[in-house]
């Protein structure tokens, strides 16, 4: 028997270098794998979204480099069984080997289906860069369709999961009997050259023990950076350039020129009609912003895309009006990944609600220069009373106004399945708006 195996030529008893180092690679990635998914179980915080990312990067290079071993492997045969084997240990080995494939490929491929038919909708970024694709079809199914693709896709990757302990298990168990107990077998030697069966101190053995918990323990202790905690801010002017003229004159007293004005009719009041309010325009420099957390982290937000109309005076509140239109595709957080959850149906929902409205109809005054807008939010089909106190200031045709409200998410249905619980992000989101604003002057014909 032992001469049998000394027959062949030392080459041709191992696997080529690239069926090891697939090997190994594969085995390593794995484990991380399983460390990792130990760790974000049912966490749905901040960190417990980024590990699902990085699992997700993971499995993906798992899948990828499992069809690149499987491919050389049909190409390449393996070396034969050392000629100790037993016959029965060989349709063992055959089937845990098949048994490896089946679970390398199919559970990427089951993670993959989950994603796609996810309610949430959150984009794959292989390790926050490479974009994924969902899987062709699934992602534009009917609700109904895409529940059933998510439970054919987590049960199967439950009873993966479970099937790959039960291979692993033998694979290693029979490694190590080979290496440990049978010197004239030399099995482990195949994966890692060198070796030499029977020596249970082989320092090769103790490498990939100490590869295989490294690997672990990279599971237990990455700490992948977390969603960012806000859009980027608006890109400033170059320094070398001038700065930019405030939207409003620093003296409403005397009127100044201006480079976009440089007849001084920035003065000009608005003239309203005697009866009415004034019609304004939003001019740059506007924004809705809103803040909230998750899981303990702030989280800032902006929405790029909204229109108002707008026709208020000081002097005629019971005749002022206005609406803002807010497209709820457009939230911006600064993360890709959340802000493409945010339009899906356990958020926003804004494929059967693409608009939130707000309509102020009534106007208080608090004091000089302060005001409580009092109308309607409709979001998400909901429609609540909302109270916005703001500031206004008004400096001929320009008016500047900031104002600041709280909502309940809960009760527009905002935050669905998991998210339905306020522990992760609370129920109250601090909206701030400032708008700035260009009144129509009289004998204007714009």
């Amino acid at each position: 028997m032992t001469a049998t195996v000394h027959q062949l030529p030392r080459a041709n008893r191992r696997y080529a270098t690239i069926a090891i180092v697939l090997h190994w690679l594969i085995a390593l990635a794995i484990v991380a794998q399983v460390s990792l998914a130990w760790r974000f179980d049912d966490d749905h915080s901040p960190t417990g979204f980024a590990l699902t990312q990085l699992h997700k990067s993971i499995g993906i290079t798992i899948l990828v480099l499992s069809l690149i071993r499987l491919g050389w492997r049909l190409a390449n045969p393996p070396p034969p069984e050392p000629a100790g084997v037993k016959p029965w240990e060989r349709r063992l080995s055959q089937a845990v080997h098949w048994g490896f494939y089946v679970i390398m490929i199919g559970m990427p491929l089951t993670g993959w289906i989950m994603v796609s038919a996810s309610r949430t909708a959150i984009p794959t970024l292989l390790y926050g860069v490479v974009p994924w694709p969902n899987l062709p079809g699934l992602a534009g199914l009917a609700p109904a369709a895409k529940h059933t693709w998510r439970a054919i896709g987590e049960n199967g990757h439950s009873v993966l999961a479970w099937g790959a302990y039960g291979v692993v298990a033998l694979h290693v168990a029979g490694a190590l009997k080979h290496q440990v107990f049978e010197r004239n077998v030399p099995v482990f030697p195949r994966m890692a050259p060198g070796a030499v069966p029977g020596r249970w101190w082989d320092w090769r053995l103790w490498l990939a023990l100490a590869a295989v918990l490294g690997a672990f323990a990279f599971g237990q202790v990455v700490n992948p950076p977390h969603p960012a905690s806000g859009p980027p801010p608006v890109a400033q002017a170059p320094a070398t350039q001038a700065p930019a003229q405030p939207f409003l004159p620093e003296s409403p007293a005397v009127p100044q020129a201006t480079a976009l004005d440089p007849a001084g009719e920035n003065a000009k009041a608005p003239a309203p009609a005697a009866s009415g309010p004034v019609a304004w325009k939003v001019a740059p420099g506007s924004t809705i912003n809103f803040q909230t957390a998750w899981g303990g982290d702030a989280v800032q937000g902006r929405f790029e895309k909204w229109t108002a109309d707008i026709l208020f005076s000081p002097d005629a509140l019971e005749k002022s009006k206005v609406v803002v239109t807010i497209d709820m595709t457009s939230a911006r957080t600064g993360d890709e990944q959340r802000d493409a959850s945010l339009p899906a149906g356990d958020w926003f929902d804004a494929a059967t609600h693409p608009k939130a409205v707000f309509t102020a109809t009534k106007f208080d005054k608090k004091g000089e220069g302060s005001f409580v807008a009092h109308g309607t939010l409709q979001m998400r089909g909901v429609t609540k009373p909302v109270d916005l106190p703001f500031k206004l200031k008004i400096v001929g045709d320009r008016a500047q106004m900031s104002g600041q409200t709280n909502l309940d998410r809960t009760l527009f249905g905002v935050g669905q399945g998991e998210f339905t619980a306020t522990d992760q992000v609370p129920a109250k989101v601090t909206v701030r708006v400032q708008v700035n604003a260009q009144g129509t002057l009289s004998g204007d014909k714009r």
